[in-house]
């Protein structure tokens, strides 16, 4: 089993707080109340427990920041790598209304950030709580803090793609004939975890015409000699930061028509990662995937975008679609996953890739070449 190493505290710098407030001033928010989720994490590094007891870091514009915690919770939140960032922490007993707290910290704040993924419970009580305030949403102080990468959130990704590449490569051995895709699926997860993840996300085994449904759920189909095999995995590792990467097997001799069509996907896979360079608008990328499949008589089979935005979450900004004009960045990270869906079966060819100075770097290199298990 691999190794699990602290969590460098590079990926939640102190400075971060600072480039947060300054975020949030020019959004035009008072503040931001982030609750347990992605958003907290990435300002300060606390994985915290979603309860229905508020936890809520506030982060002004002007001032300094306040972690509400439950009272029971407070120890963690101090172990955490926010307890080394300075920022007041103030425990909540069960009778008290932290709401209340949420308020006294503000005052009456005309327009505050919530994080993106808050409960609607916590959202209807702080609306309660400060009734004067437009509430929108925190992404729009973090979003493009958030995806543009660190060098320490690169490496973090890096070191995901290689542990889910590390699983890709015993993937063989797990499909045989006979075997149903549950079965793979449990073999899967159970090498994401050995490999290092702290959590698998997903573990999508589609078999034969199953492969046809780009989230099909692992079911009781048994495997085939001839089928065509989608799996599409991923995890998060200790530091919060996810793997995802799809590949393409068949079990014996493919079938031919689908062989022709897995050819044209890898070219277009390869065309869309040429792409990625900065000042590329990220949905040149998106159509860089599309013509050699469409050129190939096959764009309707390609049913979805081309690609997401990855880091604390497996799906976040940017997204690799028709209409995003937004130039990537040095430092964006996100998936490149043409797919070809005819029916019969269906292939998707998934790599993570960070947008560099000059061109791109591939986060998965397991190999895309059509891998042919014995059937």
């Amino acid at each position: 089993m691999a190794s699990r190493e602290p969590v460098p505290a590079e990926l939640y710098p102190p400075t971060r707080l600072a480039q947060v407030s300054a975020a949030t001033a020019r959004a035009g928010l008072d503040a931001l109340l982030l609750t347990p989720g992605p958003d907290l994490r990435y300002v300060t590094g606390y994985d915290a427990h979603q309860l229905e007891r508020l936890t809520c870091l506030v982060v002004p514009a002007q001032g300094d920041p306040l972690l509400i915690v439950p009272r029971l919770e407070l120890p963690a939140a101090q172990a955490s790598p926010a307890g080394a960032l300075g920022i007041e922490m103030r425990g909540w007993e069960e009778t008290d209304d932290p709401y209340a707290l949420v308020r006294a910290r503000l005052g009456q704040p005309e327009r505050v950030g919530l994080s993106d993924r808050m409960w609607a419970l916590m959202v209807l009580r702080l609306r309660t709580a400060l009734p004067g305030a437009e509430q929108l949403l925190a992404s729009a102080a973090l979003r493009e803090l958030r995806a543009r990468k660190s060098a320490a959130e690169v490496a973090a990704l890096l070191a995901a793609g290689e542990a889910i590449d590390r699983v890709h490569a015993s993937v063989p051995e797990w499909l045989r004939p006979g075997r149903s895709e549950e079965q793979v699926a449990a073999d899967i997860s159970d090498a994401i975890i050995a490999e290092g993840h702290a959590r698998v996300d997903f573990a999508i085994v589609g078999s034969g015409p199953n492969g046809a449904s780009p989230h099909h759920t692992a079911g009781d189909r048994v495997l085939r000699s001839g089928d065509p095999v989608v799996v599409d995995i991923g995890g998060t590792m200790p530091s919060g930061y996810c793997s995802d990467c799809t590949r393409t097997y068949v079990i014996g001799e493919p079938p031919a028509d689908f062989a022709a069509y897995y050819q044209v996907l890898q070219e277009a896979q390869e065309a869309a990662c040429a792409a990625v360079r900065p000042g590329v608008a990220a949905e040149a990328v998106d159509a860089a995937a599309r013509e050699p499949i469409a050129a190939a008589g096959y764009g309707d089979y390609f049913v979805h975008r081309t690609g997401h935005g990855i880091g604390l979450e497996s799906h976040e900004d940017p997204y690799i679609v028709a209409g995003n004009t937004e130039p990537l960045e040095p430092g964006y990270a996100f998936s490149v996953e043409p797919g070809i869906y005819p029916g019969p079966h269906g292939a998707r060819i998934e790599d993570i890739v960070v947008c560099t100075a000059d061109g791109f770097q591939r986060l998965n290199n397991v190999t895309r070449d059509l891998v042919v298990v014995p059937g």
